[in-house]
């Protein structure tokens, strides 16, 4: 029983949609987690078609004996939608979130719980996120593209997130009250097979704002699945478009929008550098992915502004 009775200390929240398989293997991963019984599980099924419903209810009727698990449908399509959802739904006042097709260490959950025990001036904090590829890592694929592939590893050292970084989605946690200044805005994230983001970083900017830390733990770690199917250029070219139109909807009010161009006058001028001596294919393919996030950043910019003209 945890310190708070019959309250879980920790609610482990995890969003999915159309990855049943991965789903099970994720769900099959807390079995191994030591101090499983201070948290509880809500799994939010954001309007699969697959048998995602009947995978979860086959998974509870084995072994729900073991664990404090619930099923949730969340009808509303988009990640942000789910994971408001599972929010408030959620009993714990501590929350984490786990990517569907991510597998955390044994000791994820005590990690958790103690750090924030440990740290009461701690909102939120993350850690180590190690690939699992589908198939072979490509040559491409050099250091500045791991973020975009939830790549993460800041040394084994506990210590702050650095100023432009903050946790990812697959492994993140939070005090619950830091959702008190506001829920996952709905307008961002992924919304079935779509790539756009900034959700995260909207929130983390909040919770900076509010003056409180963001802790990185090294201990914090999960082994994340990366299918053969990102590991393409092409893949690679629309998350970056997608992230410039992210970064273009995050933007409010005209000072925002004269910033976001600055730093996209700014990006143009070094890529432009940057690409008349960069030789290897990694970096020739990350010039061409960052000219697709201001593609993106300025389409969205300038369909806002058509929108706004047309009243």
């Amino acid at each position: 029983m945890s310190i708070y009775g019959d309250i879980p200390e920790l609610s482990i929240i995890i969003c999915t949609y159309n990855r049943s398989a991965l789903l099970v293997k994720t769900l099959e991963s807390l079995l191994s987690l030591e101090h499983l019984d201070k948290a509880e599980i809500i799994v939010v099924d954001n309007r699969s078609t697959d048998d995602t419903a009947a995978a979860v209810r086959k998974f509870i009727y084995s072994y729900g004996a073991l664990l404090d698990i619930r099923y949730l449908l969340e009808p509303v399509q988009g990640l942000s939608a789910a994971r408001n959802a599972g929010i408030l739904a959620s009993r714990s006042p501590l929350i984490a979130f786990l990517d569907d097709d991510a597998i955390p260490e044994p000791s994820w959950i005590g990690t958790i719980v103690d750090s924030f025990g440990e740290h009461p001036e701690v909102m939120a904090m993350g850690g180590k996120i190690a690939p699992i590829f589908e198939s072979r890592r490509p040559e491409w694929l050099i250091k500045p593209f791991e973020l975009p592939y939830t790549i993460v590893d800041l040394g084994s050292r506990v210590r702050e997130y650095p100023k432009r970084l903050h946790p990812c989605g697959a492994n993140m946690a939070m005090r619950k009250p830091v959702f008190d200044i506001s829920l996952f805005p709905l307008e961002l994230g992924r919304k079935g097979d779509s790539l756009l983001s900034g959700e995260e970083t909207w929130l983390f900017e909040q919770i900076r704002r509010e003056g409180h830390s963001i802790l990185y733990h090294p201990q914090m770690a999960v082994d994340h699945f990366v299918p053969a199917g990102r590991l393409t250029e092409d893949w690679i070219l629309k998350r970056y478009y997608s992230q410039g139109i992210s970064n273009a909807m995050k933007s409010e009010g005209l000072k925002d929008r004269l910033v976001l161009l600055l730093k996209t006058a700014a990006k143009v001028v070094y890529i432009v550098v940057d690409s008349s001596i960069s030789r290897s294919e990694g970096r020739k393919l990350l010039n061409k992915c960052r000219l697709e996030s201001i593609r993106g950043t300025l389409h969205m910019i300038w369909n806002r502004k058509r929108e706004s003209a047309a009243g």
